[in-house]
């Protein structure tokens, strides 16, 4: 009978350490506790050269900024087949693109900081004067500061910029399937009419 008590006793303090020994195993590695947005194109950008555009939002909302007016008699008038020649993100170059808006105003390439932190975004194509928060009349000059309104990458809008190129052009916006991924990306804003040819 004491033998009895002996093993149960054993038994129970066996399994108490068995249950403590697996109750240790719960606590996860640093990789499992990784967010999972890690691994996203916004948050690549921060790591990735600082005129990276993998933090771009590939599709758009296709809302126009207020006061951009859509252009007469643009080459491309909307419905229009082009082949993209620009690489402002993977997969763009060489893409068929159907053209979903079309619009007359200046168009700026631009550096600058982004609000979230991390190593300014050099040469950004495009933002339209429409997208510059208290925008005149008149368009802005190359070296000029000014204050984002476009929400094209996570942490622009607000972000203080310095103009790198300033030109009076057609900008499209556009629809097209990304070469590499096969993702249909719809109102895409912005491609200049340089950056476009017509499907022949």
């Amino acid at each position: 009978m004491k033998h009895k008590k002996a093993f149960l006793g054993i038994a129970a303090l066996l399994l108490v350490f068995f249950l403590a020994a697996c109750g240790g195993n719960d606590k996860t590695s640093p990789s499992d506790n990784a967010d999972p947005k890690s691994n996203t194109h916004e948050n690549r950008s921060k790591s990735d050269n600082s005129d990276s555009m993998e933090g771009m939002d590939h599709s758009g909302s296709g809302e126009v900024p207020e006061g951009l007016t859509m252009a007469e008699n643009s080459s491309y008038p909307v419905g229009s087949k082009v082949i993209i020649h620009a690489e402002h993100m993977p997969g763009m170059e060489g893409a068929e693109a159907t053209v979903s808006g079309a619009f007359d105003t200046t168009v700026y390439s631009v550096t600058y900081t982004p609000t979230t932190g991390g190593k300014p975004v050099k040469n950004h194509k495009w933002v339209v004067h429409e997208e510059i928060k208290n925008a005149g009349d008149k368009p802005y000059k190359s070296g000029e500061e000014v204050v984002l309104n476009a929400e094209h990458m996570k942490g622009m809008k607000g972000a203080k910029a310095t103009i790198d190129t300033a030109e009076q052009t057609t900008v499209y916006m556009v629809d097209y399937t990304d070469t590499k991924t096969g993702e249909k990306i719809t109102k895409h804003m912005w491609v200049t009419e340089s950056e476009l040819s017509p499907v022949k």
